[in-house]
């Protein structure tokens, strides 16, 4: 197996049809309705039809929500709500269809695939098909140790690409991007903050269970420290997964890539999400034109990411809980987006001409209008 460079796949990944968009933009100024009139949804077919390569655009049938699960050792120090190692509860909840976003998933038609990235319990615990991809359980604690090793983190991207490709073959035609995780905020804030230049307070937040001001300084002083960690590794964005990721951190921002090497959509979620999505960036700038960013979460770090790859949330409810419910939320605005593109009429023929020449009527009455106070001087 060739070693993995993430730099590669700036050459792989090609922007949505640009000519495929202008179409659908003279698509759109034909429908019956003003241009303007659906405000944001015109602009989200758009990005759609050019990411098929489809005008009309097609609607989107077979959305799937995408889960990447891992354990933080981070989590250790008291930075999160929930008890460290305990994300195998929230897989088994989504399993069990006891989340928020099994229950819309579910009232939606999207199915949902839960990968096991860096779970830190017992295989047994989970269905197989859940914990077959396990890269390791759990992952280092990086305020004083790599989350993993170089190899580690290898095939921890190549899971995410594998995963991809599944999905793409599978004929899945939009991936809503979540994760689960226990210390994944402290780890997504640690990447932002080394991306970006900023300081931990800055992008540290309360998590999707909000920490108590106690928990938020125990969280600022481990991003803090796994930051001096960070920026020595920051020229390689494999390093820097081993360094201060995790195995489903590795493991999404491979999807990531993946999906847009397969020129797949992908609605990110919350702050997990967008951090993976800032680093691979890095690797390849073209990659955000394949991301719509489905929500606000609140966290500062999705918000600093979100704004240097120039993506503007759909939503912004406060929804907090993650495992994917945000982006969840902003599905059937992307398939009302689709569906309205394709079937609202074109103005018909008639009536544009009558409009037409009403337009020209008026234009001469007005321009007749502005001569007659002249006219009436040479009269006079």
């Amino acid at each position: 197996m060739t070693t993995l460079n993430l730099d590669d796949f700036s050459d792989l990944i090609e922007r949505p049809d640009g000519g495929v968009r202008r179409d659908a933009e003279d698509r759109r100024e034909r429908l019956a309705v003003p241009p303007g009139a659906l405000g944001r949804l015109d602009e989200l077919a758009e990005w759609l039809a050019a990411a098929q390569g489809s005008v009309p655009v097609r609607p989107v049938e077979h959305p799937k929500v995408v889960l990447f699960a891992g354990d933080h050792g981070v989590a250790g120090l008291g930075v999160s709500a929930r008890p460290a190692g305990g994300t195998y509860r929230l897989v088994r909840d989504v399993l069990e269809g006891r989340s928020p976003v099994s229950v819309l998933a579910g009232r939606l038609g999207a199915g949902i695939r839960v990968v096991d990235a860096g779970l830190d319990c017992d295989p047994g615990l989970l269905p197989e098909e859940v914990v077959r991809h396990r890269v390791r359980r759990g992952s280092g604690r990086i305020d004083v140790e790599d989350a993993l090793s170089a190899a580690e983190a290898e095939a921890a991207v190549r899971l995410g690409m594998r995963i991809a490709d599944e999905e793409a073959d599978s004929g899945t035609d939009l991936v809503v991007l979540g994760d689960l995780s226990v210390g994944g905020t402290t780890v997504a804030a640690t990447l932002v903050a080394a991306l970006c230049g900023t300081d931990a307070s800055v992008v540290t937040g309360r998590g999707g269970v909000p920490i108590d001001d106690l928990a938020w300084m125990r969280k600022c002083a481990a991003v803090r420290d796994s930051l001096r960690r960070a920026r020595p590794v920051l020229g390689d964005q494999l390093e820097l997964l081993a360094a201060v990721g995790g195995a489903d951190v590795a493991a999404m921002t491979g999807f990531l890539l993946q999906c847009a090497v397969r020129r797949t959509p992908v609605v990110l979620d919350g702050v997990v999400s967008a951090a993976c999505a800032l680093v691979a960036q890095r690797a390849a700038f073209r990659a955000p034109d394949w991301w719509l960013a489905g929500q606000a979460s609140g966290e500062p770090a999705q918000a600093k990411a979100l704004d240097r790859m120039a993506l503007n949330p759909l939503l912004d409810h406060g929804v907090t809980v993650g495992e994917g419910t945000g982006a969840l939320l902003a599905l059937p605005l992307v398939q009302a987006a689709a569906a309205l593109a394709a079937e609202l009429p074109e103005r018909d023929a008639d009536r544009a001409g009558e409009a037409e020449q009403a337009d020209a009527a008026h234009r001469a009455d007005s321009a007749d209008g502005a001569d007659m106070p002249e006219k009436a001087e040479k009269t006079g």
